[in-house]
């Protein structure tokens, strides 16, 4: 018998270690380029950290698929130890980059091999009793937001105390470690489908599969999708860049270590916000929540653009955070209501992926912004990137309400039974 509550300890253990490892060291690559690769040019430099975060997003997309298919047929604890210690083999690497593009193909590797949330979001699932899913998915995805903030001090010391051989180093140190919690602790009571070559060959030729591939799902629902496309865009715009901005406003000098406390201060605004605003959610309408959220974050990315010091570019990325960071919760709770029990597995996958989406969207076009105007523009653009949602999202409010009033009518005609009522709207 499997302890789940002891399964959720250390793989929230050992996601705490992962995602530190890699708030160790992703945001400090535009630092990496300039001094260790000697790329002093910033639009050059930083059309090669957009090539770095979209190769990372290209190999994760392109394999997360094949994983998902090798977890159903050998189990869920092996992949997540292949993630953890292939990344952790990996990143060390990168210390050792001869060239910017090496330095990007890594980047592609460690894609292509981790996926550390998504193995343990399904380890978790599946070792855990259905009833305390939304307990221990919700302690688990803590660990996304400590992780970073962990990563974001340890990378910030490390770097400018010991170097950045030593920080990558540490960072394979902190995935091999993770790697062993769950080897040595995890349990799992896997037991693979029994499904024939012959079957298979035969699902795969049957064409009633290739319709089920495509979920129908109503008109609402997949506008909900198409905005996380955008909110994908817009949480993923700055990220790269942030040490990039922190060298424009400080200047060369410590440019990890503030780089460090500018990010973990957001992480914390992140924390508070999903906590509060997911909290909110529940009591009043997204309208009243959204809206006020979306025109703060674009107001504070101009603040962050135009911060002439590092006190008015922390305030500007903490309140950015804060108000970015509760859309997530409310949009999820909107997509929960609108999509049937038994499809909401399906629709959440898909919001996953459409906001991966988005961020290779963001990784193309932060390069092409940065190297024609430069770090600030970035931030410019990405409140533009945020008013934007403001329609979309005022358009699915309408469409919700249009669906809802179609809803209330065709429930007033089965009432009365009567036999011309028009077809449900989804």
């Amino acid at each position: 018998m499997v302890n789940w509550k002891k399964n959720l300890f250390f793989v929230w253990l050992s996601q705490i270690l992962s995602l530190a490892a890699f708030g160790a060291v992703v945001p400090f690559i535009p630092l990496f380029l300039r001094d260790k690769l000697d790329i002093a040019d910033v639009n050059i430099r930083g059309a090669w950290v957009a090539a770095f975060y979209f190769a990372g997003q290209v190999g994760f997309c392109m394999f997360t698929p094949l994983w998902g298919v090798l977890a159903d047929r050998y189990g869920r604890k092996i992949m997540l130890l292949r993630a953890n210690i292939l990344s952790g083999l990996i990143m060390p690497l990168m210390a050792f980059a001869p060239a910017p593009f090496i330095l990007v193909f890594l980047r592609f590797m460690v894609g292509v091999f981790s996926g550390t949330v998504n193995a343990a979001q399904t380890l978790i699932c599946s070792t855990t009793p259905e009833e305390r899913h939304g307990f221990a998915l919700g302690t688990l995805s803590s660990a996304l937001w400590s992780g970073n903030m962990l990563g974001f001090v340890v990378g910030g010391y490390t770097i400018s105390e010991l170097g950045f051989t030593w920080t990558f180093f540490i960072c394979g140190f902190m995935l091999l470690s993770a790697a062993a919690l769950v080897l040595f602790f995890v349990d799992e009571d896997f037991a693979p489908r029994d499904i024939s070559r012959k079957k298979a060959a035969m699902e795969r030729l049957n064409p009633t599969v290739y319709r089920r591939l495509i979920p129908r799902f109503s008109l609402i629902v997949w506008s909900i999708l198409i905005l996380f496309l955008f909110i994908g865009v817009a949480r993923n715009f700055d990220n790269p860049f942030i040490a990039m901005l922190v060298e424009e406003v400080h200047g060369p000098e410590e440019t990890a270590k503030w780089t460090a406390i500018i990010s973990a201060i957001a992480a914390v605004a992140g924390i508070f916000s999903g906590l509060l605003l997911g909290y909110l959610s529940d009591r009043f309408s997204p309208g009243k929540i959204v809206v006020p959220a979306v025109i703060g974050a674009a107001l504070m990315m101009i603040v962050q653009g135009s911060a002439q010091s590092l006190g008015v570019l922390g305030v500007g990325r903490f309140f950015n955070y804060f108000c970015a960071g509760g859309i997530d919760p409310v949009f999820q709770t909107m997509l929960s209501r609108a999509t049937p029990p038994s499809k909401r597995g399906s629709v959440f996958g898909l919001s996953a992926s459409t906001r991966v989406g988005g961020s290779l969207i963001s990784s193309v076009m932060g390069g092409y912004i940065i190297f024609h105007y430069g770090v600030r523009w970035i931030f410019y653009s990405g409140a533009m990137v945020f008013a934007l949602l403001i329609p979309m999202f005022l358009i699915i409010l309408w469409l919700r309400n249009s669906y809802e009033k179609v809803e209330a009518g065709l429930g007033r005609c089965r009432a009365s039974r009567v036999d011309d009522c028009p077809g449900s709207p989804e």
